[in-house]
């Protein structure tokens, strides 16, 4: 079964899995199929809220059968950039898309953002991140505007002074430390409930374990970030050659 192409009623079986809120992963084993195979189907295909069986498996047919009239004669190369499998890489940033999915980005977002931390510079502008994902350029804008928002892109003046979009480094630093604030202030929001609520109160009492679980994961996350910031930026001045103190070619 796997290598071969996605039935119909398997299709139906992974429109069932998506609206029984079940992982890729949990489908595609189901199916005995690799989980990247379900995630490019679902994300080829309106995405998890969008993914519709029939629709799916009639866009299919009429890909293969525009591919069928085109198709060059002979064996073509597989085609590469700087020694990649652009089919895998494409197949991997599906993938990343629906575990960013699965953290609860919004689909396009979640494709924006594993567009960028996949390309080689991390900077592309809003015409070939269209262009890459086959969307509307306000497809684009919109999400951008959501990633901007959460400190996850910068914006950069290009040439013709067209705007790129760049995600760098400290990307998943700033991620953590964004999931850090929100549960603090999930945190704080439930201590003002304990004392709407009363200390005798059992919904009340409910919200104080809130505070002591969510209050260590918070700052938790937040130290844990930060360390791991200054190990890393440690490690590349090391590896870099920058110097820390000692002089080159000294003892």
């Amino acid at each position: 079964m796997p290598g071969s192409r996605l039935t119909q009623q398997e299709r139906r079986r992974i429109a069932l899995g998506l609206a029984d809120g079940l992982a890729y992963a949990e489908i595609a084993r189901r199916l005995d199929r690799p989980t990247s195979t379900v995630t490019r189907e679902v994300m080829r295909n309106g995405g998890p809220t969008g993914y519709h069986a029939d629709l799916a498996h009639r866009a299919t047919e009429r890909r293969a059968r525009r591919r069928g009239r085109v198709a060059p004669r002979g064996p073509q190369p597989r085609p590469s950039a700087r020694g990649r499998d652009l089919e895998a890489v494409r197949a991997y940033e599906e993938t990343l898309v629906g575990v960013l999915v699965a953290t609860g980005l919004p689909p396009m977002t979640a494709r924006v953002l594993a567009c960028l931390t996949l390309s080689e510079s991390g900077s592309l502008t809003a015409a070939e991140l269209a262009r890459h994902l086959q969307v509307s350029p306000a497809s684009v804008s919109k999400a951008v505007a959501f990633l901007d928002g959460q400190g996850l892109v910068r914006r950069d003046r290009g040439e013709r002074r067209r705007e790129r979009y760049t995600v760098d480094d400290d990307v998943w630093y700033r991620t953590m430390m964004t999931a850090a604030r929100s549960t603090a202030r999930l945190v704080e929001t439930a201590r003002q409930g304990i004392g709407v609520l009363g200390a005798d109160s059992l919904a009340a009492a409910r919200l104080e374990t809130v505070v002591r679980v969510l209050d260590f994961v918070s700052e938790s996350l937040g130290r844990t970030a930060t360390q791991a910031r200054e190990i890393l930026a440690a490690s590349t001045r090391v590896s870099t050659g920058v110097s820390t103190g000692a002089t080159p070619g000294g003892t």
